[in-house]
């Protein structure tokens, strides 16, 4: 894809300053087919300071029309690809916040749900928002066809089951996630809680790799070179910086280093952000994104860290029960996270044998990479922001 094709109206997202994430007002999407003619995966990359990651809106085929799991910005790419699936299949007939507490999922529901008026629109419960707790009519969500998950039944009972992890109190809010098993593909669709995070590169960034030759630089007056290693290396240390916020193997170089390497040669420009690179990484930084791997060097399933650490940290036993009732499901073979890979091969056995793994290793331990989120952790219990006994 070229470049003009890249900044084309039909990507436009006139609602990014509510949420200031990259790529900002232009969105592209990826069309993905997971589960031939039963489920689709619709990417964005979303992000701060080129730290960009795919999400995921999952659609699924019912008997009666089609379902958005964790929608996306509605740009209008998105819509006429969301027209081409309503034509084989038949409406949009609902559309799922399957979260209480996540933004990026949550702000483009209300847009997402005036491009199909007859959608009924379903929300996970105990919704907030904050400093001020406002009513879901005036977020921007239809009065009259939203209903709450559970409280207000399910949608497509004798298709789907529904399984909500939480609520977990947050302090200023609610943590609760509500996974959906699609029986008659196998899908199990999950937000936040579960990645699996792949070792090269998605292919949402084959439009446009800047975030991966930025970050796979050693200096701010290295030129972006478009190279495997280059977009490899980059991709590495991306999820390192949205697993941990600060791994232990980076560091922040003088003002005066960072200064004294901007503004060269080629760099004056915005795609670089002009040449400002306030990173330093440590030789042997590579081992931190291969503990996220598997031992064969492959994506496997896992707590996202940074829930892990900020969210889950005095939670293990309501994660580990959610798991464990996941492990159940005897239809399950395929997980659809909201990030990072999918589709991912998983039976029940995968994640009872995950949560076993949980409740054999020490949980949100507090050093290494984990100690920047640790830090923060520990400053909003002192601080009084998060309960010590958060209950479930």
């Amino acid at each position: 894809m070229t470049p003009v094709e890249q900044r084309r109206p039909s990507q436009r997202w006139s609602w990014w300053p509510l949420l200031p994430l990259y790529p900002y007002g232009r969105r592209r999407t990826l069309v993905r087919t997971l589960i031939s003619a039963q489920v689709w995966s619709f990417e964005q990359l979303q992000g701060i300071f080129y730290v960009a990651v795919p999400i995921r809106m999952t659609v699924l085929r019912l008997r009666e029309g089609l379902l958005l799991y964790a929608p996306v910005p509605p740009t209008e790419e998105l819509l006429e690809e969301l027209r081409a699936l309503e034509r084989r299949y038949g409406p949009v007939r609902t559309i799922v916040l399957p979260t209480s507490s996540g933004l990026e999922h949550k702000l483009p529901v209300p847009a997402m749900a005036r491009a199909f008026p007859e959608a009924e629109v379903w929300v996970s419960p105990q919704q907030w928002s904050f400093p001020l707790k406002l009513p879901l009519s005036w977020l921007g969500f239809p009065r009259c066809r939203t209903r709450v998950l559970l409280e207000d039944g399910v949608p497509h009972g004798d298709e789907l089951s529904w399984h909500p992890l939480g609520p977990l109190d947050l302090g200023t809010g609610t943590f609760l996630e509500v996974a959906c098993l699609h029986r008659a593909s196998g899908a199990l669709l999950v937000t936040d809680a579960l990645v699996a995070i792949p070792p090269a590169p998605p292919q949402l960034f084959e439009a446009d790799p800047t975030p991966l030759l930025f970050h796979g630089r050693e200096r701010g007056d290295e030129p972006l070179i478009d190279t495997p290693e280059q977009r490899r290396r980059g991709w590495w240390r991306m999820v390192l910086f949205a697993s941990y916020l600060r791994p232990k193997s980076v560091e922040v170089p003088g003002l005066m280093e960072v200064l004294s390497q901007a503004l060269q040669p080629g760099l004056r420009q915005p795609r670089s952000y002009f040449g400002l690179y306030p990173f330093r990484w440590s030789p042997g930084w590579e081992a931190e994104f291969t503990a996220l791997l598997s031992p064969r060097g492959e994506a496997r399933l896992q707590v996202a860290p940074v829930l892990e650490r900020l969210v889950f940290p005095r939670c293990r036993d309501a994660l580990l029960s959610w798991l464990e009732n996941l492990g159940d499901l005897q239809q399950l073979r395929w997980l659809v996270p909201a990030h990072y890979d999918a589709p991912v091969a998983c039976s029940g056995d995968d994640l009872s044998a995950l949560a076993r793994e949980i409740r054999e290793r020490p949980w949100a331990v507090s050093d290494g990479s984990w100690a920047y989120l640790a830090e923060i952790d520990q400053t909003l219990l002192r601080w009084g922001v998060v309960p010590s006994k958060p209950g479930s």
